[in-house]
């Protein structure tokens, strides 16, 4: 256990580096969660008494973006800490024979070259062919699904069955499971916490939930059954589940003695989707689209040994942070990645007082946004542009296109340089996704 700290230290790079010195990294992502649907974020109707509590010790990232209003390209960004534009995986879900580009070095590529064992637990959705699977990305250990979404209830006649890519699998062997996957889930990460090696961990767990289809267990719609709509009540009982497996990995970690020296992270994948009933208020918009409702997320940072207190922290930040400031902590070379992210450390520690991103952007396929500190652009091809300031209008109800011109080119003329060094999508979508959202997109910035 490493409870018992090792006094053996490994030479990496000529660069002594020992156990105790490497904190554990513990990522824990939701999907699709709404931005209103957590007790530590308001909510009056969702319960999540195990993540507020992770709230009280973290660092509550107010203004925390991902890179991507949808899941896979979200994940690619994450895990490489590089806009995944850069390597041409803009769209998502990728098509049977494509996936995270495999010249891409991930997040557990590199923290096992630190001297950590590497896992991920649940959703993958980087790929379905083996050269894209996850033991083949960084990771020693997948328990999981390599597509994006499934049935929370083992069904061998469907997603259960041999040749499908939404099975579960324990490194690369499909496996049967009982009971409500969510909770499978946690107990394998469980399982994970408990091996007695003396290295540090990284471990991705990767929830499926509350994405749909909506599924909970009796007992858990049981406990929501105030909440009429029907919908609604699934989710709640979904994101109960969650936060029941979560405080089982945090108790693990308490018991264990790692919590202090493991640094966690929380954050959901986009935002809430239309069809799972969730709620992105007071924010615009939702999965699929580019106004806050879509990319701004519940973001938690908890790193007792270094952070004691949990508070806030207003500046813009990233997914791809996550990457940068976890090989830091690590002890390794975060400006060699050449990763667009950011060590938040010295921001965090008061050693730099500037925001660490003065500009973020977003693209796929169809549709565009940059920040440039509070300003907002949102593009919709065949529509044109919109102008916001978040700092006065954070839903998004004023565009300000009209009344300053002057900042919507020299956003726009930044915007299109930035596209035109990124390569090429390397799939694209249907026809349908760019109806539906440039739909949605024009309904939010004419008011309608």
């Amino acid at each position: 256990m490493r409870l018992l700290v090792s006094l053996v230290c490994f030479i990496f790079i000529g660069t002594l580096s020992c156990g105790a010195d490497r904190p554990n990294v513990l990522i824990i992502m939701a999907d699709d969660l709404g931005w209103a649907d957590l007790g530590f974020q308001g909510s009056k109707d969702i319960l999540s008494p195990n993540l507020d509590r992770l709230a009280t010790r973290s660092v509550r990232f107010t203004d925390g973006h991902v890179t991507a209003s949808v899941c896979s390209p979200s994940r690619a960004g994450l895990m490489t800490g590089k806009y995944q534009q850069r390597f041409g995986h803009e769209a998502n879900t990728p098509p049977a024979d494509k996936g995270m580009d495999v010249e891409q070095v991930t997040m557990a590529d590199s923290l096992r070259k630190q001297g950590y064992r590497t896992g991920v637990i649940g959703k993958w959705h980087l790929g379905d062919e083996e050269q894209y699977y996850p033991t083949g990305r960084g990771f020693d250990y997948f328990y999981g699904l390599r597509e994006g979404s499934r049935s929370y209830f083992y069904n061998a006649k469907k997603d259960d069955k041999p040749n499908s890519n939404r099975r579960i699998e324990h490194n690369g062997q499909h496996v049967v499971f009982d009971g409500y996957l969510t909770d499978v889930l946690g107990d394998k990460a469980v399982e994970f916490l408990k091996d007695d090696s003396a290295d540090p961990f990284f471990l991705f767990l990767s929830f499926t939930a509350p994405h749909g289809p909506m599924h909970a267990t009796e007992t858990d719609l049981a406990k929501f059954s105030h909440i009429e709509n029907k919908k609604r009540r699934t989710y709640a009982a979904m994101i109960w589940a969650m936060d029941r497996a979560i405080g089982r990995v945090l108790d693990q970690l308490d018991s264990s003695g790692q919590a202090d020296d493991t640094i966690v992270w929380f954050l959901s994948d986009n935002g809430g989707a239309t069809n799972n009933g969730s709620i992105n208020l007071p924010l615009a918009g939702h999965k699929g689209i580019k106004f806050e409702g879509g990319i701004r997320v519940p973001f938690l940072m908890r790193w007792t040994n270094r952070f004691a207190n949990g508070r806030l922290f207003n500046p813009m930040v990233s997914s791809l942070d996550i990457f940068a400031t976890s090989l830091a902590a690590a002890g390794g070379d975060v400006e060699a990645a050449k990763l667009d992210g950011v060590d938040l450390l010295p921001f965090l520690e008061g050693k730099r007082s500037e925001s660490p991103h003065e500009e973020l952007y977003w693209h796929k396929l169809w549709f565009s946004a940059m920040r440039d500190g509070p300003w907002k652009l949102i593009y919709v091809q065949g529509y044109g542009y919109a102008l916001y300031n978040l700092d006065d209008d954070l839903a998004e109800s004023k565009n300000l296109a009209d009344a300053h011109p002057d900042r919507l080119n020299s956003m726009k003329n930044r915007m299109v340089t930035w596209k035109e060094g990124m390569q090429e999508p390397r799939w694209g979508e249907a026809e349908q996704w760019f109806k539906t959202h440039s739909k949605n997109h024009i309904r939010i910035i004419e008011g309608k």
